[in-house]
């Protein structure tokens, strides 16, 4: 009869090893024939891996924003900052995460970014068809910062200013909750703000189809009214095909208008071609109201996504273009 130690050593060394392994979780399981099991565990993760990927990448972008915000920390530390925040000591820092995220951008996506002609040089606000994440934003911001030395605030849900550590992060960059005399007083100071008026619903319930989802949403009209700024849409090619969202499952929709809280899980994360398109300004006209300067709006999104996205969205089309040579025209 031959033991438990010869057995591990009888044989070819790759064989005697695997079976050594086996003989010992056999014993310690008392299962028979558990390398039966232990093959179909195998099968099961040569299936699933592929699903397992497209689950975990959007946790990259996780990772940058909390990557940013521990070099926020360290370069507050650096400075030994004890007073409030404040714009010019920032700078650098604002630098430094415009690189790290546009580096991300150029090398995942290829990202590009077409019309800044139509950015006014004084105050305006950005309106732009929100994805199901925030990157192509992110990306746009980094672009505008490191290449025209411009920053914009943004106007973002409640919910992200409970995400833990996210508030230096928040500060730094200007983000704001969204009540309409703050976002008039920015704009009235000079500032570019931008606002996707679709929100958390957008981004999780849009689809490949990009169906603009704004409601009944007219506040940022009255915004624009109010500090006599003219209005810039946005919106960013293949958006919905970097990450999608299973936001077509009825009852998830339900959940989220009962708790507003986005629980709808993502997947993809595929570094798919993001090209951002911003349109020509709708100008500050007195004599238009809140829902007329809603509707210019929404029809002027409604213009960049017919003229630069392919109706419905395709992944592998997408990822095809990242191998094109020449720039889409604007």
């Amino acid at each position: 009869m031959i033991g438990g130690n010869e057995s591990c050593t009888a044989g070819p060394i790759p064989m005697s090893y695997l079976t050594c392994l086996t003989y010992i979780l056999g014993e310690w399981t008392g299962v028979e024939h558990i390398e039966d099991y232990l093959s179909y565990a195998v099968y099961l993760l040569w299936v699933l891996f592929p699903l397992a990927v497209v689950l975990l990448l959007p946790g990259v972008l996780v990772i940058l924003f909390y990557t940013s915000i521990l070099l926020l920390h360290i370069y507050k530390r650096k400075n030994e900052l004890k007073e409030a925040y404040s714009n010019d000591v920032w700078d650098g820092a604002r630098q430094m995460l415009a690189t790290l995220w546009d580096g991300h951008g150029r090398i995942w996506h290829g990202y590009e970014l077409h019309g800044t002609e139509n950015i006014p040089e004084g105050p305006g606000l950005i309106v732009f068809y929100h994805g199901a994440t925030p990157a192509d934003y992110v990306y746009f911001m980094a672009r505008l910062l490191i290449q025209w030395k411009r920053t914009c605030h943004v106007v973002a849900d409640h919910f992200v200013f409970r995400l833990p550590g996210f508030k230096i992060l928040l500060d730094v960059h200007g983000v704001m909750h969204g009540p309409r005399e703050e976002c008039v007083s920015a704009l009235k100071k000079g500032c570019l703000l931008a606002i996707a008026p679709g929100g958390v619903r957008e981004a999780l319930f849009s689809d490949e189809m990009y169906t603009i989802i704004w409601g009944d949403r007219k506040g940022f009209a009255q915004v624009a009214i109010d500090a006599k700024v003219p209005i810039i849409p946005m919106f960013t090619q293949n958006v919905r095909e970097g990450v999608r969202t299973l936001g077509g499952i009825k009852i998830l929709r339900s959940l989220y208008e009962r708790i507003r809280l986005p629980i709808v899980p993502v997947y993809g994360g595929f570094p798919v071609k993001l090209r951002t398109f911003i349109g020509e300004p709708i100008p500050y006209d007195p004599n238009v109201t809140a829902e007329e300067l809603t509707a210019k709006t929404k029809a002027a999104v409604q213009a960049l996504i017919e003229k630069h996205q392919k109706i419905p969205g395709n992944i592998f089309r997408a990822l095809m273009e990242r191998f094109q040579t020449q720039k889409k025209e604007d």
